[in-house]
């Protein structure tokens, strides 16, 4: 179905007797884009009189990264909205990850953006990627009266919401649009708000990802093992020299695992340096790698090269690869990264903690060659109740619903390969099985606190010296 297709089939607009309906749909990625698209493609939002596209850049400095309008095939979804807008432009110059407004000053920045907008008295709806952090929670403040609905943002979705939200805002999600990326696992995500989970169906973002494409799908030949980079120490996450030898523990599994021809999708920010590191590692393996440096999504490149294999850390990419695309994938670096998140209820653990549990480690390619997806039965069993841990451990106060499930699931005490996932720390602070036992007379629980903040002085002590 082509994008002007889907224009002409639009319901019919509302009779001007009555106040327009004006859908804006925000997003700050190219994927964030071909997720709404589908999700309009599939009937998932009623008809509006307007549709509007609120983009945001919120890279660091966004005049030197490349905004969703600005990448491949952004043009074929253009037709699905009536007007595409900035958010970067309409705050300027302040930054859109960095601005929040000041409840005395919504009634007054309400007001200026229909102006700036267009909006005069319409009906709002909005669709954001996220009304966790800024520029999508800022969105949602500023106009107090339009209905909500979230799609969510890759694996974060199936994690428990990170920040408690103001209720003013997370009482007005209605559903929470995702895609099916774990067939079987249910999101987390505003759950507690009673946010319903839809899914946006696989076939119609498939179907997107094809329009993205400027070349036709690969004709069944076995293309490069795909490498996808992230840049973890921008998130603080590794310092750069590790996230360097991350991806170069990427280049000698692929040729251990017997390919020669490899593909290096970077991340967008990371330096060129380390792209010049993999060349030479690649040479000297007796492999030819090549660097993808066009700014296009990993999904318009599986159907592009149809990879032999796809690697990499803890992308949402692996997961499309292995689950709408059938492709054979494997991890990096998850056990490493499960011991660094700091603090504990870092977002990205339940991401991270996902693909361990689900996908093979690249060192061993008699599982990589050997995995096949674990049917949904099985996933809403042994996984489903991993992840409800790992989310009640994250933010017990957000979800303290969870306590039973988490309970059940550490019953006996985590076995040895669940020890990666949780700490004797958080299990004993939370009363968790698998914790320290604490001792119940009060006297000794004060001695107790008393020791610790004893302890902590002297490191204060000695760390100001």
């Amino acid at each position: 179905m082509s994008s002007r297709t889907t224009r002409t089939a639009r319901p019919s607009r509302t009779p001007r007797t009555t106040r327009r309906t004006t859908q804006i749909f925000y997003a700050s990625t190219l994927y964030g884009v071909a997720t709404l698209a589908a999700a309009l493609d599939s009937g998932c939002f009623g008809p509006a009189d307007r549709r509007l596209l609120l983009l945001a850049n919120n890279a660091a400095v966004p005049e030197t990264a490349v905004a969703p309008d600005g990448m491949q095939g952004f043009a074929r979804l253009r037709d699905r909205f009536d007007r595409v807008l900035s958010w970067n432009e309409a705050i300027a110059p302040l930054h859109p990850s960095g601005w929040t407004p000041r409840p005395d000053d919504v009634p007054l920045l309400e007001r200026h953006l229909r102006r700036l907008w267009d909006l005069g008295d319409d009906r709002l709806e909005l669709a954001v990627e996220s009304v966790q952090v800024t520029p999508g929670l800022s969105i949602a403040q500023l106009f107090p009266d339009a209905a909500l609905d979230v799609y969510a943002d890759g694996l974060m979705s199936y994690g428990p919401t990170r920040n408690k939200i103001d209720p003013l805002v997370g009482e007005r999600v209605r559903r929470l649009f995702h895609l099916d990326l774990v067939p079987g696992l249910t999101p987390l995500l505003l759950a507690e708000f009673g946010a319903a989970a839809r899914v946006v169906p696989t076939e119609a973002f498939t179907k997107v990802v094809a329009e993205l494409s400027e070349a036709p799908a690969a004709d069944g030949a076995t293309g490069p093992a795909l490498l996808l980079g992230q840049y973890l120490s921008a998130l603080s996450i590794l310092p750069p020299a590790e996230e360097e030898a991350l991806h170069l523990r990427m280049v000698r599994g692929a040729v251990a695992a017997g390919h020669h021809r490899l593909a290096f999708k970077p991340h967008p920010t990371a330096p060129q340096s380390w792209t010049k590191a993999l060349r030479e590692e690649a040479e000297r393996l007796g492999a030819e790698l090549t660097v993808i440096e066009r700014p296009v999504l990993a999904e318009v490149l599986y159907r592009e090269l149809r990879p032999a294999l796809v690697v990499g850390c803890f992308s949402t990419a692996l997961l499309t690869a292995s689950t709408f695309y059938g492709l054979p994938v494997a991890r990096v670096g998850t056990d490493t990264l499960l011991d660094r998140l700091r603090p504990y209820e870092n977002s990205n653990r339940v991401p991270v903690t996902i693909v361990d549990a689900l996908l093979p480690d690249l060192a061993d390619p008699a599982a990589v060659a050997a995995w096949a997806p674990p049917s949904p039965a099985a996933v809403a069993g042994e996984l489903a109740g991993l992840v409800g841990a790992v989310g009640f451990a994250m933010q017990p106060q957000i979800r303290a619903d969870l306590r039973p499930a988490a309970e059940a699931y550490l019953a006996g005490g985590p076995s040895p390969a669940d020890w990666r996932y949780f700490t004797r720390r958080r299990l004993t602070v939370l009363g968790l099985p698998g914790g320290l036992p604490v001792p119940r007379h009060a006297a000794v629980r004060r001695l107790a606190r008393r020791a610790r903040r004893l302890k902590r002085a002297a490191l204060r002590r000695v760390s100001g010296r």
